[in-house]
């Protein structure tokens, strides 16, 4: 089997990788790029296989079900390879859907199955041009001293929803279901274990160790937001009027 190797640029970093399926260089192409890496990632058949076991030893192994073949492994283990070395450069993971309103950054956050993803298709079908879709999956932030940014990665989602942008971003909302349309703040005590849960922990003990720096310095760099809706669009108005 031919390699493929080819230079990406995602949240700032460029990273040169190395794989085995053309269809990995094909779902990074809007990230591609000219610049020197910062960072160097080899991708083998090894690696792949050991995700197909990464993920069939998890409890719900659905996920693996959906990444049955060689070629959605690979995506899946360059995915967590980069997630691991986020930490070194004040970035992580954030399992979410995120957008862009009038260019100010906002993302959802839920339990699967909450409705997050449909919460964001309220703001895009209420706002229309006004909102640039980030990512609707995974994206990267990068938590600064002064400022939050969420970026679009090539991980979009099963709706392939999301682009090469990013926003500062202004608040977290975490979405839950409920008879009304409202939104409450959120103490960084309250929401810390949540966006502990949906930030990618690294498996290598220095990176594990800043990230659990970076998600407190999330906490207290953004507003919280829970946000309770129902299947209303009227609910995107609600939470909206809650970021002024």
């Amino acid at each position: 089997m031919n390699s493929h190797t080819f230079h990406m640029q995602v949240a700032g970093i460029v990273f040169r990788v190395t794989c085995q399926y053309a269809s990995t260089l094909r779902h990074c192409r809007d990230y591609l790029t000219e610049e020197k890496e910062a960072e160097t990632i080899l991708i083998t058949p090894e690696d792949i296989e050991g995700e197909r076991r990464r993920l069939l030893s998890k409890k719900n192994p659905g996920e693996a079900l959906e990444a049955s073949t060689p070629e959605a492994l690979e995506r899946l283990q360059l995915c967590r390879r980069i997630a691991e070395l986020l930490p070194k450069y004040d970035r992580v993971l954030f399992h979410g859907s995120s957008l862009a309103v009038d260019g100010r950054g906002v993302l959802f956050t839920a339990k699967s199955g909450t409705g997050k993803s449909t919460h964001t298709r309220f703001w895009r079908e209420k706002f229309g041009s006004r909102v640039r879709m980030v990512n609707d999956d995974k994206p990267f932030l990068h938590i600064g001293e002064e400022a939050v940014t969420v970026y679009g990665t090539p991980w979009r989602g099963k709706h392939s929803l999301g682009e090469n942008t990013s926003a500062p971003l202004e608040a977290i909302y975490f979405v839950n279901r409920g008879v009304d349309n409202r939104v409450e703040p959120m103490t960084a005590r309250e929401l810390y274990p949540l966006l502990l849960q949906q930030t990618y922990t690294p498996e290598d003990p220095e990176a594990m160790v800043r990230s659990l720096a970076l998600v407190d310095r999330l906490s207290r760099s953004v507003k919280l937001l829970k946000l309770y809706c129902n299947l209303d669009p009227q609910a995107a108005h609600v939470a909206l009027e809650a970021l002024e």
